[in-house]
């Protein structure tokens, strides 16, 4: 039997792709297949490795399962973030529900927490993500770009606290609880390294904290992509508001990707767990979190030029790597153990929706009105400086750019996701003691 007549027709005649051969985590179908059949074996026999080898193989299998149907769903992965967020839900749900075993569900838990790969994870991504920028662009982009940037974090909070305030909500729980999250870029570098900073600051577990933050997450994602077509829509009304995909006259933001090599992702890995390390030090002397720390150090050295080129390289390239192969196992074993899906669902509220809402408005505000005062069209200040502020990070970049039609602008959103992710860290280090002692 011919391909041709296993596959389904596409529309236009042609025929569609066979489910053979569909790759998930780069492996043909039949080939995961095996490795599921595996790792189901090994947890019905229970001979699962504990420690790294066995909750490692759960993550990434399971998580990329997940990653791969959250990537095709239609509404999940046009508004709600697609396979980032069924990865973690989906974890979530499979405890929450009884259908991961117990067993199972520590050892990751544990390796998560106790095994340190949760900060292996996320030294990887501060450091890979600044040194792979250009210094020039962080200093000629950042010095007019920064003023937009904090003033939709500076609305976004006014909006919350004002919105809270009609609605009997706390001013300090919408800024820390709803706010700061939001504005966080996305899970891995906002919300999970945020709820261990909360969890040093305020006594509860990040496990609590982090099944308060995440909510605020998707629903802000949803919220910054329905106004990023509307900012479009207001574009071809208004066309004086915008420069249609661009920025400001002579700015030109563009980030080169080096060919990856195996010695540099050994010098890249080095340098993330280095600097992850200095962050360490320097937390003992200085009353910040080490990620916070780590974030200022990183980027003071790439501004000055002290590091050399070979080792921003190293670090971009150990960076993407990581990212490209690790993300949907780590928000997996982020949503098996910092992810309790009933606090979740207790937390949304008809309050809670509307806060978020009047956060991601207020950074889209904030960051269209001080954009135009710095000289930048203010309809893409709001997009880039404020909405890719308010989503999911790098696939929030992605959905938020496609409804405004304006994609030429992905550099300005990737300085949104990765040095306002960073911002808020060192925010949040500030803010929460000065609310809540």
């Amino acid at each position: 039997m011919s391909r041709t007549t296993l596959s389904a027709a596409m529309p236009d005649g042609s025929p569609s792709p066979s489910l053979l051969s569909q790759r998930i985590f780069h492996l043909p179908l039949p080939l995961f297949a095996i490795a599921l059949i595996v790792m189901a074996g090994a947890i019905a026999t229970d001979t699962l490795p504990s420690g790294m080898i066995g909750a490692l193989l759960v993550m990434m299998l399971l998580g990329e399962l997940l990653g791969f149907a959250g990537d095709r769903l239609p509404i999940v992965k046009t508004y709600l973030g697609g396979g980032a967020i069924l990865a973690l839900f989906g974890a979530a749900a499979m405890v929450y529900f009884g259908w991961l075993p117990a067993a199972v569900a520590d050892d990751v838990a544990t390796f998560m927490k106790g095994g340190g790969f949760l900060d292996f994870y996320i030294a990887a991504l501060i450091t890979g993500s600044i040194l792979g920028m250009d210094a020039k662009v962080l200093v000629k982009v950042g010095s007019r770009y920064a003023l937009p940037l904090l003033c939709s974090v500076l609305f976004a909070a006014l909006f919350a606290m004002a919105v809270g305030a009609l609605l009997g909500f706390s001013a300090q729980d919408a800024v820390v609880v709803i706010a700061m999250p939001i504005m966080g870029g996305g899970m891995g570098a906002g919300a999970v390294p945020m709820s261990q900073i909360y969890e040093q600051l305020l006594g509860q577990p990040a496990s609590y904290y982090i099944s308060i933050l995440v909510p605020a997450l998707a629903l802000g994602n949803v919220f910054a992509i329905i106004i990023a077509g509307l900012l479009n829509g207001l574009g071809n009304r208004y066309p004086s508001l915008t420069g249609n995909g661009q920025m400001m006259p002579g700015v030109d933001v563009d980030e080169k990707e080096g060919a990856v090599t195996l010695p540099a992702l050994g010098v890249g890995l080095v340098a993330a767990l280095s600097f992850f390390v200095a962050g360490q030090i320097l937390g003992e002397f200085v009353p910040l979190h080490p990620y916070a720390l780590m974030i200022v150090l990183v980027a003071l050295l790439k501004v000055t030029n002290l590091v050399p080129e070979s080792i921003n390289d190293a670090a971009a390239q150990w960076f993407r790597f990581v990212a490209r192969n690790w993300t949907f196992a780590l928000l997996f074993g982020i949503g098996v153990a910092f992810t309790d899906l009933g606090q979740v669902i207790d937390a949304i509220s008809l309050t809670y929706v509307l806060i978020v809402f009047a956060v991601v408005a207020g950074a889209a505000f904030g960051a269209g009105l001080v954009g135009k005062l710095v000289g930048f069209y203010p309809i893409e200040s709001a997009i880039t400086a404020g909405l890719c502020m308010a989503n999911m990070g790098g696939t929030g970049d992605v959905a938020v750019l496609s409804a405004a039609r304006r994609m030429s602008l992905m550099p300005f959103a990737q300085i949104s996701s990765r040095l306002g992710g960073a911002l808020i860290l060192l925010i949040s280090s500030v803010v929460v003691p000065v609310f809540f002692t």
